[in-house]
């Protein structure tokens, strides 16, 4: 648990797991932190060293004052690494974090191993886009109930909901206290950061073993948009998480984790 500076920002950051062991470098979601990993880290450390990282304006990192683009987060990874000594790691991208995840893996090729796209888009779609303005105007109200109540509802599957809506209704009365101004703020930045992303004309330029993760009642991302990345990734491996939505890491989390682990340990 240490922090790096990097140009204006001072990035959170984790190291889990034994010295010598496969580097695996965990990216998260928009609305996630470096927390949001920590159920995930027992069953990755068995087998690999595992980095995680809070993206400017997440978790315990800096807090911006101007907005920036999301290839930003792609050059702070590659300083992170850089100051880590880390000369090659496999990167798993989830949402908004496989966004980056792939633009690190075009600007950055030489340091990637293996390549694991979970729930993410290669292109903000004009749905998606609108999604995201929706999800700014409820940061805007700064309320972290009512935030709850207007966005998490897409994240997460209906048979997740109907299955443990008493959590979600706890969950939603900790937003109240956990989310502050600064997160909101942050968060509205986040989500303008990646508006005219779309990496789907330089993905065949992506050449290491990768492996896309989806999830059949994924709204956010549906497999449709998934297999855009897979027509244009010729190392390609596709696994569907089935009944689960957009939170498909924590639905179902044993098979989330089993994909992964088979997956890495077959190229490291």
């Amino acid at each position: 648990m240490a922090y790096f500076e990097v140009e204006t920002a001072k990035l959170y950051y984790e190291l889990h797991g034994e010295e010598g062991r496969p580097v695996v470098v965990l990216l998260n979601g928009i609305m996630m932190s470096t927390l949001s990993w920590h159920g995930h880290l027992l069953d990755l450390t068995r087998f690999f060293r595992v980095l995680l990282m809070d993206f400017r304006d997440q978790g315990k990192s800096s807090k911006m004052r101007k907005n920036y683009d999301i290839s930003t987060h792609a050059k702070d990874l590659n300083a992170l690494l850089e100051h880590l000594n880390i000369k090659r790691a496999n990167i798993v991208g989830l949402s908004y974090g496989g966004q980056v995840a792939q633009l690190f893996a075009l600007m950055y090729p030489q340091k990637l191993n293996t390549l694991v796209l979970s729930n993410t888009p290669a292109r903000i779609s004009p749905y998606l886009q609108e999604l995201g303005e929706a999800w700014k105007e409820a940061a805007r109200l700064y309320d972290g109930e009512k935030f709850f109540a207007l966005a998490i509802p897409f994240i997460y599957s209906d048979t997740f909901y109907n299955r443990n809506l008493n959590w979600l209704k706890n969950r939603q009365k900790t937003f109240k206290t956990l989310l502050n101004m600064e997160w909101f703020d942050g968060f509205i930045r986040l989500a303008s950061s990646n508006l005219s992303f779309n990496t789907l004309n330089e993905l065949s330029n992506i050449n290491c073993p990768t492996l896309l993760l989806m999830a059949d009642r994924d709204i956010i991302t549906p497999i449709n948009e998934m297999e855009l990345i897979k027509d244009e990734i010729s190392n390609c491996e596709c696994l569907v998480i089935h009944d689960a939505g957009h939170a498909a890491f924590l639905e179902k989390k044993g098979e989330f984790l089993s994909a992964i682990i088979g997956f890495l340990l077959k190229y490291n």
